[in-house]
């Protein structure tokens, strides 16, 4: 490899580091170079209650949505909405028995 060749590479780099360390700084900037943070003192109304895995590529999920569940299937072809609208079993406790 000639020495040109080297010198062009390594500059090639350069320039690909430096944009890619500009478009970083322009989405800091605008605040999307990270998670969406939600603030300290907000109800959060979405959460996973279980993840149950069926095979190696799909997943059953139970996804609580303020006090409504939905049974989902996810896998690589796409996602399935089983049953949704249910509320959650009534908890037990094991202290009444």
């Amino acid at each position: 490899m000639e020495s040109t060749e080297f010198l062009r590479a390594i500059m090639a780099l350069f320039l690909v580091l430096g944009l890619m360390g500009g478009l970083w700084l322009i989405l800091k900037k605008l605040g999307l170079n990270g998670p969406v943070q939600i603030p300290t003192g907000t109800k959060k109304r979405l959460r996973i209650v279980e993840v149950l895995p069926l095979d190696p590529r799909r997943k059953a999920i139970i996804l609580r949505r303020d006090d409504t569940e939905h049974l989902v299937i996810l896998g690589a072809s796409g996602e399935t909405v089983v049953e949704s609208g249910f509320t959650a079993p009534p908890t037990t406790d094991s202290h009444d028995a």
